[in-house]
């Protein structure tokens, strides 16, 4: 009969670490397994199981914005016709966010959900 070799117990920091490494764009859940010896469906039970920080969106590639906060917009303002290249989005916070250029819509959307109460 084969002698079983012994289990690898994964801390939490590391299940942690290894989670938060797949919402890297680009990288795969097997690439980040094969980077660390563990099998790929233990890391998917990990991401199920709620392993992945809370904060995993700052390990993602980091972008920055250019915001500008105004203070809160009235109900009864007139909406303005914005060119093509420019968005404005109220939260409801009553915030509002001006975005002109070029942008990231997932670094929009990371910033946006952090900007929520």
């Amino acid at each position: 009969m084969a002698q079983r070799g012994k289990r690898r117990v994964w801390s939490d920091d590391e299940k942690r670490t290894i989670c938060a490494q797949t919402r890297v764009p680009g990288v795969s859940v097997s690439q980040v397994a094969r980077r660390y010896d563990v099998n790929a469906n233990l890391v998917f039970k990990w991401l199920r199981e709620g392993w992945l920080p809370a904060d995993a969106a700052m390990v993602e590639a980091s972008c920055f914005l250019p915001v500008e906060i105004v203070g809160k917009a009235s109900l009864t303002e007139p909406v303005i016709e914005m060119p093509d290249n420019r968005i404005e989005i109220e939260l409801a916070s009553g915030h509002s966010l001006k975005i002109s250029g070029a942008y990231d819509p997932d670094a929009l959307a990371r910033l946006i959900r952090g900007l929520m109460p």
